[in-house]
């Protein structure tokens, strides 16, 4: 077992000053008997510049007094520490670092941030390389930082690399990380993550009033989000911090406890068809669906998807193992312009079925891809039908875990800005499928029509429990187009597909 530590805090434009918390917040976790401590992202100085040139004179250099007396601390407590900084490389290029410090004050390893997000790409460069996956007395360890846990490739290729642990280090003021993105990493790998995000403003405080009013955002909400947190290979929470203020987050761990289930869990992915995801990105092409599509789960006979074609439902998705067969539910939507997803997979028309397609049915609402069985565990199969311009998904499969319709289902419609109707039989933790909507607010850079929640990538909820026999929602088609979660941060194009070789090969 290895005690762990997130600790969380607020950082200010003051080097000195950000090293100082710093220093006492790695005290505080080894006071309570960390031996692995991991700090949030930026944590040298505010990610905010004026400039590129002003970027690179306040990062950190190796060997300088801020990480320095970072790894003399490591030193001091004979404990792992990982810290996220601004790098300035030899090559002139300025980066985001996850820095791992060892037990002796060794730099045992560093990772360059991937996938930078809004403004962080005015000022920083993207890592041209993958992070390793550190052997270490704590287990073997990855690294990532904020962004690279909003879409899938990075914590994906350090699992499939053989990570048993990863840490994360955030510098976000979204609560949809705490909810979603970081248990989702854990669960779909089956693998521990340790996060630690800021607290405090995230900008300088005499700017808040103004940024908030040109981003049309309350400046409460421009601070971290805090919640730091311990996952568990199943996507629980074992420990969370706070929403505000400082604190430390310890749980004992166990590294190797998921080692044969992760084996198991990578043995139903296809990597042999996992090519397009490195391959160069495009922006999409296929043109917007329609603004709004009337959709339902049925988990019942033919009479049920009559009525619910008569009900109004245009996209009707059947569990996987269910008795209808393609012709009773040609026959039942008979009349209607409905189609339906049979639980083997295959799309039926009034006509009878419909002939495959490579990767998506054209229909008059949009652009429909179908995801069967065991390959929905997987965010690779999603990712494909993303760059195939889907607008919509429908998933018949058999839900076994809860992480899988709490977490997974929902990370897939965020992380690539699909539409999903997910039907099963009765699954774990009370619930058996999901219709997922795409919302409209979305990103910074879009005028919100609601109230700012504080969720940026999230989709619209509507449970399908076991007791349910046909639930109706309303998916929006039209909202796939936009992929932007920030400037300059597109969900799908901006996937760090140079580095996603480990996607293509099997697990270590």
């Amino acid at each position: 077992m290895v005690r762990v530590a997130a600790v969380q805090y607020e950082v200010g434009t003051d080097p000195e000053a950000n090293l100082a918390t710093g220093l006492r917040m790695i005290d505080a976790a080894a006071e309570q008997g960390a031996e692995l401590i991991v700090l949030p992202e930026f944590c040298n100085h505010l990610s905010w510049y004026e400039s590129r040139e002003q970027a690179r004179t306040l990062a950190c250099r190796h060997g300088d007094p801020f990480l320095t007396a970072i790894a003399a601390r490591a030193a001091r407590h004979r404990a792992h520490v990982k810290i996220g900084v601004t790098l300035a490389r030899p090559d002139g290029r300025t980066t985001g670092a996850s820095l791992l410090y060892g037990p002796g004050g060794e730099l045992l390893g560093e990772a360059d941030k991937q996938v930078l997000m809004g403004a962080e790409n005015d000022h920083l460069d993207p890592g041209d390389t993958a992070g390793p996956v550190l052997e270490t007395a704590a287990g073997r360890l990855g690294m990532y930082a904020c962004m690279e846990g909003v879409i899938c490739e990075v914590t994906r290729g350090l699992a499939l690399r053989g990570a048993q642990v990863l840490l994360n280090s955030l510098n976000s003021f979204a609560v949809d990380e705490a909810a979603l993105h970081i248990p989702v990493r854990a669960a779909e790998n089956k693998v521990w993550v340790v996060a630690a995000n800021k607290v405090g403003p995230l900008i300088p405080a005499d700017r808040l009033a103004e940024v908030g009013a040109g981003l049309g955002v309350p400046p409460e909400w421009l601070h971290g989000a805090g919640e730091s947190q311990i996952v568990a290979p199943d996507g629980s929470v074992v420990a969370r911090g706070p929403r505000t203020g400082e604190a430390v987050v310890v749980a004992e761990i166990d590294p190797p406890a998921a080692d044969a289930e992760r084996a198991r869990h990578f043995a139903t992915r296809g990597p042999d068809r996992y090519g397009p995801i490195a391959g160069p990105p495009r922006d999409r092409t296929a043109p917007a669906g329609a603004p709004s599509l009337p959709a339902a789960v049925v988990r019942g006979d033919a009479a049920l998807v009559r009525r619910a074609a008569a009900e109004g439902a245009l996209l009707i998705v059947l569990p996987e193992g269910s008795p209808v067969t393609p012709e009773e539910a040609a026959e039942a939507v008979g009349g209607t312009g409905a189609h339906v997803v049979t639980g083997t997979g295959v799309l039926v028309g009034h006509d009878g079925p419909v002939t495959p397609a490579p990767d998506v049915y054209e229909l008059p609402w949009g652009r429909l891809a179908i995801i069967t069985g065991a390959a929905a565990r997987h965010p690779e199969e999603f990712r494909l039908a993303a760059l195939a311009d889907a607008d919509v998904v429908a998933v018949p499969f058999t839900p076994r875990e809860p992480w899988e319709l709490r977490l997974g289902l929902l990370e897939r419609s965020a992380e690539n800005r699909l539409n999903i109707v997910a039907a099963g039989q009765d699954g774990p933790d009370g619930l058996a499928g999901a219709i997922l909507a795409l919302p409209a607010d979305f990103t910074l850079w879009t005028a919100w029509q609601g109230p700012f929640t504080g969720q940026i990538s999230h989709p619209v909820v509507t449970h399908v429990k076991n007791a349910d026999l046909l639930v109706h929602g309303t998916l929006s088609p039209a909202q796939s187009v936009n992929r932007l979660v920030s400037r300059n941060t597109d969900l799908v194009a901006g996937r760090p597909w140079r580095l996603a070789g480990a996607l293509l090969e099997g697990h270590q």
